[in-house]
């Protein structure tokens, strides 16, 4: 009886199925062509809104849309030196169109032309589906460099991601050598909390045993920066704060060799070289840059020199496969001036008692992709990425900030290396059910790691001298050597269900096995009252941590009007224990031996669009749960005596209302397209608590590095060729521990206590000539004095002050 039912559950699906295959399915094609000559418009770039699919005409101008099914869509044409065409179309049978684009009324230069484009089709989000991945209902954010009037040469991350809502920034004084940023409660140092990649491969030391990012692509080297948020876990891993991926420049199609030569020149004698070379010959295109960074810095003891490379080449064997290599190469070191105590933070900002600290990163990422149409509805992409790195740092970092260094004592040293390789594949095929086009994807990622992590005694030096002096100092008391092999298999799939042409729902899972093992040990030593050893031995501390578990989440899309989406999407998360963290002797900081990993989920809601060319909005509200979440809190040890104490502090919640809004005056005011005056609002307001802890002094209060209110405004202008942006930032209070310490102007330490509120203005300028372009512009333009962290250990430890007004000037020449 039982297989009697299955069999016709089987019939029934099977007829369902052949008749969802039977709906109709048309297609839409036709040519563009100039209105004056009807000569056809090659490159032309022709967008179905509501389908989020675009197509390029070919050298004939004919251009094909599949598989469209019966509706009224919103079709628009945009090619450079045309008017922009927009038709509403009525698709009920196969259709064929002549587009005819009427030629401007007057010549635009390339930098107006881009901003143009860009305004049409880069709608600040990413859409629905986007080569072998998923995005419908998330929240998500895109960066495009060449629309910013900006700092690149230095990365000023604070004008890279003004638009990106509620992301907490550190400012760095490096020339943008690393990138610190966090959002939603998160810690922003070196951007842990994010899954890091570079055109979709990790870039991090370690993603799970130490996902910190220490090598940073240089923003003149991107074409745009894309941020999605917590729901990103299912695709791009478990973390909380979602994906961050820089998007490289890519190579010119339509030229053979194109060279770019930019030179800056800056406050504290800052120096940058970039210069790329790019192009196509025949079926193979490259593109490859090399940037060198120096300067001195506003404080003393802070030089670095930066060396960065990268290259990329592409072979399209056939229209259906292409085959990419790239390898990207980073070595920097950085003299660091180390932290301050809030009082002499107050009496100088540019003090430093640190004069033997240094810090060295080396950085070789290599990829391999393949992509593969099997059909005009299926894509097929896998990626082999690997990574070989070292990072070193040498130096002073007792607890008490305000001690001088003693210049006979020996340094410590840390040295990380990092060897890890992975390879992602996934399957994205799109199909008919139900009378709905459906979209699938499934994919897979193996990442395996072995790195090694040792600490011990430097020399007494002042040099950047990064060897070790275990035979001078036997019984330093910070010693250890260990090994962190690491293991991770997932599996993920996404379904984008098109309910209606409107409508859609995206459900997710991502299985996870993580093993996290550490191998080594640390010394044991003991010291009498006279310094001399009463014990010295070596302790082993193996550990084998092995679990599987599964995420799942599901994002919502209704589009009931063209300038409107109503998008909602949830997440769980998961962020897994760092042993490196926990081995690592911090004389700042004592680590809980038994912290535990992390969980929580992550809910978006909001709404999106633009009205025409005059409005883009993006308003929402989110709610975050952390779970057993990882803090810091200030515990009394004796009657005299406070440490820090990381451990698992407790159960929190972040919610907020974040908005973003880019107002074109511009279009309203005036027809003539030579023009730009925009204006911009994105406002971040944050709620955070802790709801349960064991701790004491916990519950109730608000979860570190979130201020209250987070604001970036600005307004773009210009005229042909000359343009400029004014942006200014501002941020309330925070707190930097789980039991909110104030400000402590008595504190020798400086790692505890409230981060200020505090604004920037910062103005820049650009004008183009020709081949030649000229970017100027001061960056704090009010000088202000403020600060956005207090390390705990390196570049620290102790408040690490913010750079006052500083000036650049950049001359690109481009041929």
């Amino acid at each position: 009886m039982i297989l009697k039912d299955f069999k016709t559950i089987i019939i029934v699906i099977f007829l369902l199925l052949a008749s969802a295959c039977m709906n109709a399915q048309f297609t839409i094609s036709g040519t563009v062509t100039n209105a004056i000559d009807n000569e056809p418009v090659t490159g032309a770039e022709i967008y179905i809104y509501e389908l989020s699919k675009k197509v390029i005409s070919d050298s004939n101008g004919a251009f094909t849309f599949e598989n469209v099914k019966s509706g009224t869509y919103k079709l628009v044409v945009f090619s450079f030196e045309y008017a922009i065409l927009e038709n509403t179309l009525e698709v009920n049978k196969s259709t064929s169109l002549s587009l005819k684009l009427e030629t401007l009324g007057e010549k635009l230069s390339e930098v107006v032309l881009v901003a143009r484009k860009e305004k049409i089709f880069a709608l600040n989000k990413l859409k629905a589906v986007e080569g072998t991945a998923i995005y419908e209902g998330k929240k998500s954010e895109v960066v495009l460099i060449d629309n910013l009037t900006a700092n690149l040469a230095s990365g000023t991350a604070r004008q890279l991601y003004a638009q990106v809502v509620g992301l907490n920034i550190y400012d760095n004084s490096d020339a943008g050598l690393q990138l610190n940023i966090g959002g939603r409660g998160l810690d922003p140092n070196r951007t842990a909390s994010f899954n890091t990649r570079q055109n979709g491969y990790d870039i991090s030391a370690d993603v799970l045993g130490y996902p910190e990012s220490y090598y940073t692509p240089p923003a003149e080297g991107l074409d745009k920066i894309e941020v999605v948020r917590g729901a990103a876990s299912l695709q791009y891993g478990t973390q909380f704060g979602g994906l961050i991926n820089f998007k490289m420049k890519q190579p010119n199609p339509d030229k053979e060799i194109e060279w770019i030569s930019r030179q800056t020149l800056g406050s504290n004698n800052l120096f940058t070289s970039f210069n790329s070379l790019g192009g196509t010959v025949g079926k193979t295109q490259y593109y490859a840059f090399y940037n060198y960074k120096t300067g001195n810095g506003f404080r003393p003891n802070s030089e670095f020199d930066s060396y960065n490379g990268y290259i990329h080449v592409n072979h399209n064997f056939t229209d259906r496969t292409k085959l990419t290599f790239e390898f990207s190469y980073l070595n920097y070191l950085a003299h660091q001036p180390g932290g301050l105590t809030d009082q002499q933070f107050e009496d100088d900002p540019t003090f430093s008692n640190r004069t033997r600290n240094w810090f060295n990163v080396d950085w070789k990422l290599y990829s391999m992709r393949l992509d593969h149409a099997f059909s005009s509805k299926t894509d097929f992409s896998l990626n082999l990425f690997a990574l070989d790195a070292f990072r070193k740092s040498v130096g002073f970092r007792e607890n008490r900030v305000s001690q001088e260094d003693d210049l006979t004592a020996p340094r410590e040293l840390i040295v990380g290396n990092f060897n890890n390789w992975g390879a992602e594949a996934r399957v994205l095929t799109r199909y008919n059910l139900f009378d709905g086009d459906h979209t699938f994807l499934i994919g897979s990622k193996y990442y395996q790691s072995k790195n090694s992590e040792r600490q011990g005694p430097g020399t007494n030096g002042a040099d950047a001298d990064f060897s070790f002096a275990n035979d001078e100092y036997p019984n330093y008391s910070r010693q250890s050597d260990f090994e962190f092999p690491n293991l991770n298999l997932a599996i993920f799939a996404e379904n984008i269900f098109k309910i209606k042409d409107n409508l859609s729902i995206t459900p997710g899972i991502r299985f996870e096995y993580i093993k996290t093992e550490s191998e080594g040990e640390f010394k044991q030593i003991n010291l009498d009252i006279a310094g001399n050893p009463i014990l010295n031995e070596d302790v082993s501390d193996n550990k084998d941590f092995a679990r599987q578990f599964v995420l799942l989440g599901v994002g919502v899309s209704y589009k009931p009007l063209n300038s409107l989406e109503l998008y909602g999407n949830f997440s769980q998360n998961y962020r897994s224990v760092t042993f490196n963290d926990i081995r690592i002797n911090n004389p700042s900081l004592t680590v809980d031996p038994d912290i535990s990993d992390e969980s929580g989920y992550t809910f978006d809601l909001g709404a999106r669009g633009r009205i025409s060319n005059v409005l883009s909005y993006d308003i929402g509200g989110f709610l975050l749960r952390y779970d057993d979440r990882l803090g810091v809190i200030l515990r009394s040890v004796s009657d005299i005596q406070q440490e820090r104490f990381r451990s698992n502090i407790g159960d929190a919640i972040t919610y907020g209302l974040e908005s973003f809004v880019d107002f074109n005056v511009w279009e309203v005011l005036s027809h003539n397209k030579s023009g730009k005056l925009n204006v911009f609002a994105n406002m971040a307001f944050t709620g955070s608590e802790y709801i349960s802890s064991e701790e004491n002094n916990v519950v109730g209060n608000k979860v570190e590095f979130i201020p209250d209110f987070n604001i970036k405004t600005g307004i773009g202008f210009g005229y042909k060729d000359l343009l400029g942006s004014l942006q200014y930032t501002y941020l309330s209070s925070q707190f930097t521990d789980a039991t909110n310490s104030p400000r402590d102007f008595e504190s020798q330490s400086g790692i505890i206590g409230e981060i200020p509120a505090y604004d920037i203005l910062d103005l820049s300028v650009s004008y183009s000539y020709k081949n030649f372009k000229l970017e100027t512009g001061v960056n704090n333009l009010l000088d202000n004095s403020y600060f956005t962290r207090r390390a705990t250990g390196y570049p620290g430890p102790g408040i690490l002050p913010s750079q006052p007004r500083t000036f650049y000037t950049t001359l690109q020449f481009k041929l």
